[in-house]
């Protein structure tokens, strides 16, 4: 317990160092002090002297964009915990799972069509429908059993990924409009962050970081045993359908505001386990400030490049040889228990 609550600080004081580092970055840079200064200017209305450019681009650039981004990146860790508890199966995450490339889909599908009968939410609407009937496809031909095969798990998903990316090209070829910027969007981007998505992300964020305290131990021991669950009175198929659902709904909402950052709901997850252990309640408290942090650095080296690499290839370079040493070990488990 002490080790939890001392990681759970030092990931507090990190993720605030981050924060703070990340907002003076950039091509203007701002010092911490006037940092301060500027919000003490906004909150409590200190008479200070600031520029109207540190204040401009402080308040109506880089905040959005860094709130969003770690919010993104708590998001799909908690995404990740969650997939991996109720699925038993430790590559599961939205991306692998599919979900990701098919709520994108339906986010390019609602853009390309310009469908917003729900201003905003449209995107969102039709990114979660996108991801559900990617995640049903990918769970219905891996076969959606207690202990879901990681290969089945994987091939599905690839396959599935692979089929709605062409959907995807398909769309962007037959579109009128210009589609580079949705190219670029699909890459993983927090360029068009706004105070909207961030409302959003916060909200949705929410309830299900809500659901994984509130049925922390069905989780438990759903993740140790199916039957032994069902023998202890857990009603193992509700908690399992309503978790899928809202990290389902978790992982689209992040796509329909960044695009596809893959590898996050993995790798956190991971190294979470690694330093207090599986509970699933402590689980998703400190995977949700790590996956936050991670994100905040990977998007803020993302944007000091001279030109800008667009945030899912970076996560794509780190978390790809970490998913294939995950992978290596599973099969390595599958060879010797045969």
């Amino acid at each position: 317990m002490k080790n939890k609550n001392a990681y759970l600080i030092i990931l507090i004081i990190l993720l605030i160092l981050v924060f703070f580092w990340s907002l003076g970055l950039g091509d203007v840079h701002i010092s911490t002090k006037k940092i301060i200064e500027i919000f003490e200017n906004q909150i409590f209305g200190t008479n200070y002297n600031i520029s109207f450019t540190d204040k401009y681009v402080l308040l109506n650039i880089r905040l959005p964009r860094i709130l969003c981004a770690m919010l993104v990146g708590a998001s799909l860790s908690l995404c990740g915990a969650i997939f991996q508890a109720v699925l038993l199966n430790p590559l599961a995450d939205s991306y692998t799972l599919g979900a990701a490339s098919g709520a994108a889909f339906g986010a390019t599908l609602a853009f390309v069509l310009n469908i917003f009968y729900l201003s905003i939410f449209s995107i969102s609407l039709f990114a979660f429908f996108g991801a559900l009937l990617s995640l049903a496809i990918v769970l219905y031909v891996a076969g959606f059993k207690s202990n879901l095969s990681s290969i089945n798990l994987i091939i599905s998903g690839i396959i599935v990924a692979t089929i709605f990316s062409s959907a995807i090209a398909l769309l962007d070829y037959l579109a009128s409009k210009d589609v580079a910027y949705i190219i670029f969007w699909l890459m993983g981007s927090f360029d068009a962050s706004n105070w909207q998505n961030i409302r959003i992300l916060v909200v949705t964020l929410a309830i299900v970081l809500f659901f994984a305290f509130f049925w922390a131990d069905e989780l438990d021991i759903i993740s140790l045993n199916e039957l032994s669950a069902q023998s202890l009175g857990v009603n193992v198929v509700r908690v399992r359908f309503i978790a899928l659902i809202l990290a389902t709904l978790l992982a689209a909402v992040c796509v329909s505001s960044s695009g596809i950052i893959g590898f996050i709901g993995l790798i956190v997850p991971h190294i979470v386990r690694f330093m207090i252990g599986p509970k699933n309640r402590w689980l998703a408290i400190h995977s949700v400030l790590l996956g936050a942090i991670l994100l905040l650095i990977a998007d803020t080296f993302s944007r000091s490049f001279s030109f800008q690499v667009p945030i899912g290839v970076l996560t794509g370079l780190i978390g790809g040889p970490f998913f294939l040493y995950i992978y290596k070990i599973k099969v390595k488990k599958f060879v010797s228990v045969g």
